[in-house]
């Protein structure tokens, strides 16, 4: 019943749309945030001042969707997950899990990216996730003892990731990093003011600290 209301209300203009995910799901949605034609529909929804959701945008099976003010999410991004579900098989080794995806003020998701949140999804503040068919992977096959699992994925603040990049789950990227195109992140690295690229990812330099991407007050870049 949600999916069937959620496709009806994406045809409606925005400021009746809003109004009814609000009543009807429960959303928190600010009067100043947009959502595109977008089929948008975690359990728990909040989108802070001027946060945005552009047009074909797909969230579906998820805990929980929390975005900054400022925040935006592009065109074309699938977003999806695995639900905490008692009765489930799945993940059920893992009773403290929660599929959700954390957008911090003025970061952006740029367009058609993958984002698989079975496991938080968690991106700072001023962050960028650019260019295209970048994957974030928090769930696969656990080999050893034949059952899924999942780790979360953590992105600092004021970070730059480049176009076509693979994220797996356990990852970190710290505040005030690159993370070069194509690279493959499938570790926790440590240190903030560095350029990390390659597959594996791995320390490549150090950013310039003087870069004004790196103290901007407004996540858009012009």
């Amino acid at each position: 019943m949600r999916i069937l209301l959620s496709i009806i209300f994406i045809l409606l203009p925005w400021s009746i749309r809003r109004r009814l995910l609000v009543l009807a799901f429960g959303f928190e949605i600010h009067p100043t945030a947009y959502i595109g034609f977008s089929l948008i529909l975690p359990r728990f929804l909040t989108m802070s001042e001027y946060a945005r959701i552009g047009h074909l945008v797909t969230a579906v099976h998820l805990d929980e969707i929390f975005m900054g003010a400022s925040s935006s999410i592009d065109r074309g991004c699938w977003i999806t997950g695995f639900p905490t579900s008692p009765g489930s098989k799945h993940f059920c080794h893992q009773i403290n899990r929660v599929s959700r995806l954390s957008l911090g003020r003025h970061s952006a998701i740029t367009k058609n990216h993958h984002f698989d949140c079975t496991n938080p999804i968690e991106i700072g503040e001023f962050t960028t996730v650019a260019g295209y068919q970048s994957q974030l992977l928090t769930h696969s096959v656990d080999l050893r003892n034949n059952r899924q699992n999942s780790k979360p994925i953590k992105i600092g603040d004021y970070c730059f990731i480049g176009t076509n990049v693979v994220i797996l789950g356990g990852s970190n990227l710290p505040s005030y990093s690159i993370l070069g195109a194509k690279s493959l992140l499938n570790k926790a690295l440590v240190e903030e003011w560095s350029l990390y690229a390659g597959v594996p990812a791995i320390q490549k330099g150090h950013v310039n600290r003087s870069d004004k991407y790196f103290s901007r007050l407004t996540g858009f870049v012009y």
